[in-house]
């Protein structure tokens, strides 16, 4: 790995809030908003809100799109999918995996997916 790469690896693991941009820039791209600088502080609203329980967490996909996704990587119509793919799937949306403990021998079904 490149020592840049390494350095902005480390930078991500410190800066929660450059953990946040690639998500809030999905956020913006998905919905388009026409003041855009408003839309984000009412998303960042939101999730102060979320993080306090007085509210629900701004989500870029619906559970339709969540139900699509684990279609696609459940090719085979077997009903679950691999830890592998469903931790390349987390990053794809942008959420973290370093906490995610999984044998590799188990079985993810679509309502742990939603979950």
């Amino acid at each position: 790995m490149a020592a840049g790469e390494e350095e902005s690896r480390e930078y991500l693991r410190r800066a929660p809030a450059a953990r946040a941009a690639a998500p809030l820039g999905a956020l913006l791209l998905f919905h388009r908003p026409e003041r855009p600088r408003e839309f984000l502080i009412q998303v960042l609203e939101r999730v102060k809100a979320g993080r306090r329980a007085e509210g629900e967490y701004p989500f870029l996909m619906d559970e339709a799109n969540v139900e699509a996704m684990f279609g696609l990587l459940d090719v085979l119509g077997q009903g679950s999918i691999r830890p592998a793919q469903y931790r390349e799937a987390l990053k794809t949306l942008g959420l973290s995996t370093e906490d995610l403990e999984l044998e590799d021998d188990v079985e993810i079904t679509l309502d742990e997916f939603k979950e």
